[in-house]
């Protein structure tokens, strides 16, 4: 008998939910597969045939997410008018805020940050190249600088309670861009 993919996927879903709702508030390592089923209204023998172990459930979620980087249209990624695609990254970021604020955050999974660098680098690789920029080191650590600066001043600011507009964050950013950040940091003393 074929299942019902409407349901199927809904199964899994309900599954993800489930598990998203107790790696909000634990530990992945505390997490347990009943835990999951339970929370779900689900058997373990639900669970398994959609997931390996609670890890698979995080990966899947993950590379769900990362899937929807590799969405971004490369035009967005690498203007010439743009000192960074803040704004392409903030749509994305906000879109998925629910889940990225937690997994790029303090108990989040560390190798996300890693994973979302490594899926956006070739696409903005290919991107700049084509606009003129000349490959190596410099691109790589530049592009490293800016993917690393910008994921985490979007983590900080999702989680703050009084964080300024996205006008202002984006203004900021673009003079951190044009000044550097050592002067702008110094006009603050």
């Amino acid at each position: 008998m074929k299942k019902n993919p409407t349901i199927t996927a809904q199964t899994k879903q309900n599954l993800i939910d489930a598990f998203w709702e107790l790696y909000c508030t634990k530990r992945i390592e505390k997490i347990t597969i009943k835990e999951i089923s339970a929370r779900a209204g689900y058997n373990r023998s639900t669970f398994y045939e959609y997931f390996s172990d609670v890890y698979d459930v995080l990966d899947q979620m993950e590379n769900n997410l990362i899937a929807k980087l590799q969405e971004l249209p490369l035009q967005q990624l690498s203007s010439p008018n743009e000192t960074f695609p803040f704004e392409a990254i903030f749509n994305l970021y906000s879109q998925h805020s629910k889940y990225l604020v937690v997994l790029l955050g303090e108990h989040g999974d560390p190798a996300f940050q890693h994973k979302m660098k490594a899926s956006m680098k070739p696409m903005m690789k290919q991107a700049l190249l084509s606009h003129g920029a000349n490959d190596g080191f410099e691109l790589d650590y530049t592009m490293e600088y800016a993917l690393s600066a910008m994921i985490g001043i979007l983590s900080y600011w999702f989680g703050q309670e009084e964080a300024p507009s996205i006008e202002k964050l984006m203004e900021l950013l673009s003079e951190i861009s044009s000044e550097g950040v050592m002067k702008k940091l110094l006009r603050y003393e």
